[in-house]
């Protein structure tokens, strides 16, 4: 059985786990353009580390110690950053993978 200091970290890795082959079955493309991914991700993770950053300053909220590894980033525990790159990379994943797939169904109906 898993410690529960690893579940988060073990979830963020199933979601890479499981949309990663978006990347090579449907030709997402995300991991291929690393200066794009890296370009639209920044202002989001700034704009959200701040924000975490400031509530977790101002004890809006907290984060548990149970369910996390206890590795801190200043006061953002490591798991909070890994969800702010995973989860947004599953979504743009996702998003280029459907929009692969619409446009070789679009080319089809043309045919």
């Amino acid at each position: 059985m898993m410690p529960d200091s690893y579940q988060y970290l073990t979830l963020m890795a199933a979601c890479v786990a499981i949309t990663l082959p978006l990347e090579f079955v449907l030709r997402a493309r995300v991991y291929r353009r690393p200066v794009r991914l890296v370009l639209a991700m920044l202002p989001m993770l700034v704009v959200f580390l701040v924000w975490d950053v400031v509530g977790i300053l101002r004890d809006h909220w907290t984060y548990s110690e149970r369910f996390t590894t206890g590795i801190m980033l200043g006061v953002v525990p490591l798991e909070e950053l890994v969800f702010f790159l995973v989860i947004p990379i599953c979504g743009l994943l996702t998003y280029e993978g459907v929009g692969h797939v619409l446009s070789r169904w679009r080319r089809s109906d043309d045919a």
